[in-house]
């Protein structure tokens, strides 16, 4: 088992990407902590399946953009397993498509703290609870490396953003031997298209993808659990694209 004895956080971690990652994790070994922010329904659901794999888990409601919850889920964390040893900061959004015109000040800022300031929070209070070998693995995005679609401006710029961490904290923690990778899907099938992307957009894409076909969720947790194991021990500082082959950087 690769997580063995190892504790995982993964924030939003009750649907889709999150949610597969929790269970490939727990699936491996890990005692996972499953962080929600809205619907505790599926959280509690998302640790019924973890406990059919016979795994352990404990679910902690908070929103990782305020400082306040993260230290409660951090606290919360130790409390229950010690320490960390693998962080996956999947908690983020698009929120809506606007065009520069249409968005203001306060929805920008609003989803650089959905995407960036989440991601850093959870970093800077893990950190002190990781020791060397620990892992942590970002969920950026294609749309940081190309700008993204129509009205995604401020996503793009927020994924850019946890690109740009990512290879910071690859350097700033290396010597403490915490390797830092982040993920950069491209069009997976999951609620965020299902809820911001037309059907007949989706389609085109797909037909222009090399595979034909979108990405699984269960596909980018499998990339995750490749690069939180020490399988990729010689990996870090790394922006791996997920995308069918739809680009290429």
């Amino acid at each position: 088992m690769k997580f063995e004895n190892k504790v995982a956080v993964v924030s939003g971690g009750t649907r889709d990407i999150g949610k597969a990652v929790v269970l490939k994790l727990a699936s491996e070994g890990a005692k996972v902590v499953i962080n929600y922010c809205n619907n505790e329904d599926n959280a509690k659901a998302t640790q019924n399946e973890v406990q059919a794999l016979g795994g352990e888990s404990i679910i902690v409601r908070g929103d990782m953009s305020v400082k306040s919850d993260v230290e409660a889920l951090v606290a919360k964390t130790v409390e229950a397993f010690g320490g960390v040893d693998v962080l996956v900061n999947v908690a983020g959004g698009l929120v809506a498509r606007k065009t520069i015109v249409e968005m203001d000040e306060d929805f920008f800022d609003h989803v650089m703290r959905l995407n960036v300031n989440s991601t850093f929070l959870l970093t800077k209070y893990c950190v002190p609870h990781m020791k060397s070998g620990s892992t942590i693995v970002n969920l950026a995005s294609l749309a940081g490396r190309d700008g993204g679609g129509p009205g995604a401006s401020a996503y793009a710029t927020s994924k850019g953003a946890v690109i740009t961490f990512t290879r910071s904290m690859a350097k700033e923690l290396g010597p403490q031997g915490i390797r830092v990778n982040s993920l950069c899907p491209g069009v997976i099938s999951t609620t965020f298209h299902d809820t911001f992307s037309k059907d007949e957009v989706r389609k085109n894409i797909a037909n222009a993808t090399p595979l034909r076909r979108e990405g699984k969720s269960e596909e980018v947790a499998d990339a995750v659990s490749y690069l939180a194991s020490g399988d990729s021990s010689f990996i870090t500082g790394e922006n791996i694209d997920i995308n069918g082959g739809l680009a290429f950087f």
